[in-house]
């Protein structure tokens, strides 16, 4: 069975998101849990990598929000990776209130950190919900989210 980083990703989060029992696992519980899952060590470590990386992103309260009126210009690589249905995909969640632009820097430096070449929109539901998960204060963006991910019917935002 190959497993990606992100099937990992979301075997932990799935795993983990409900616990609120439970103070956090730490990396070795993490390690020795998705090894019992039987997840290969090269995309636990990369996996566990990928974690060490979104809370490294964590956004500083004091940082100056970007304004309404700026564009984002994606470069070569984030182009090739992610394609213009993705793009607008990650628009429309900024439009509708679920991401800031700051959060969407985050979203967009995590999925380039995983593995593989292109990026599909259920990667980006992933991701995004990973990433407001992880910020305080973001549980109604989350719970927005989270109806988008698990709708029976999302419409266009397949």
């Amino acid at each position: 069975m190959k497993e990606t980083v992100l099937d990992v990703l979301m075997y932990l989060f799935e795993c983990f998101v409900d616990s609120e029992d439970e103070p956090e696992p730490d990396r070795t519980e993490l390690r020795e849990e998705l090894e019992r899952a039987g997840f290969r060590e090269r995309e636990i470590d990369r996996a566990l990598d990928w974690l060490d990386g979104l809370n490294l992103a964590e956004i500083a309260p004091d940082a100056p929000a970007p304004r309404n009126t700026t564009i984002r210009i994606y470069d070569r690589l984030e182009q090739e990776r992610l394609d213009p249905h993705c793009r607008g995909y990650m628009l429309h969640l900024e439009q509708i209130g679920i991401l800031s632009a700051t959060q969407r820097e985050v979203v967009i430096d995590r999925l380039m950190a995983l593995d593989g070449s292109e990026i599909d929109i259920e990667q980006i539901k992933w991701v995004v919900m990973m990433v407001l998960f992880s910020q305080p204060g973001q549980e109604q963006a989350y719970a927005r989210m989270e109806d988008l991910v698990f709708a029976d019917d999302p419409g266009w935002l397949n």
